[in-house]
């Protein structure tokens, strides 16, 4: 795949040529490859359409997963969450020991420990992971999902992004079934800290344990933002935000 340069700004399909614009900048790839209507009929071909069914079945997981935790990730996401997820389900589903080649999903790959390790340690914004932004050891309770972090030094124990005078720190227990998309989402109260020194034990406590029958997800999220005639505006429209999920059972 090629890097395009010019002093145009070129979109779109010129011939056997296309043109689009990434994050990453503009890039030129040449049409080709096999027709869909082969794709979808052609015997030779079905591997590629079992594959190509168990993607969009991941896929459609990752949706479930966002949107059920969609209040606490928009400020606290990147612009390829959604691919990036969509991957690691993919891997996911890899762990289906039990359904037939084409029919694999992320429900049966979840129900091993292998699966659930690959999905661990997601962390939604690729800029700002939590290993990179709180530096101190936490605890957390999975009975409750409440999450401690004991004597916490902001100013020596988080890594600060620039212009930023305080921080709030939130925990969250979400129950999800992925087969029927039943769900059940508690979030903990959050607390703001101002950044310096001093020495202040959180504890971060969902309003209740999460019911259902499906996997249990903890997330943690830290918000950073700077206070301006006393209020605080979120820092960089979110983008020094992390939030990640630190077990799954």
């Amino acid at each position: 795949m090629a890097k395009y340069k010019s002093l145009f700004d070129v979109q779109g399909t010129l011939g056997e040529v296309t043109f689009y614009k990434s994050e990453d900048g503009q890039y030129v790839r040449r049409k080709g490859g096999v027709s869909k209507n082969r794709i979808l009929n052609d015997p030779n071909y079905v591997r590629t359409r079992e594959n190509l069914s168990e993607f969009g079945a991941a896929a459609s997981s990752g949706k479930i997963i966002r949107r059920a935790l969609n209040s606490l990730m928009i400020d606290a996401k990147d612009s390829r969450v959604t691919s990036r997820l969509t991957k690691v389900l993919n891997q996911v589903k890899n762990e289906d020991l039990i359904s037939a080649r084409g029919q694999r999903n992320v429900t049966e790959g979840l129900a091993t420990p292998q699966g659930r390790a690959l999905l661990k340690g997601f962390n939604f914004n690729r800029r700002s992971s939590l290993e990179a932004v709180l530096l101190k050891p936490y605890a957390l309770d999975t009975a409750t999902g409440e999450v401690t972090i004991t004597d916490l030094i902001p100013n020596q124990e988080m890594s600060i992004p620039v212009g930023a005078t305080h921080v709030t720190l939130s925990a969250a227990f979400l129950n999800l079934d992925l087969g029927t998309d039943v769900q059940d989402l508690q979030l903990s109260n959050v607390v703001n800290l101002p950044i310096n020194g001093t020495a202040t034990s959180v504890t971060l406590t969902p309003a209740g344990p999460a019911s259902g029958s499906g996997q249990s997800y903890y997330l943690v999220k830290v918000a950073f933002f700077q206070d301006v005639n006393g209020i605080q505006y979120p820092l960089k429209n979110g983008g020094h935000n992390a939030m990640q999920l630190i077990e799954l059972l």
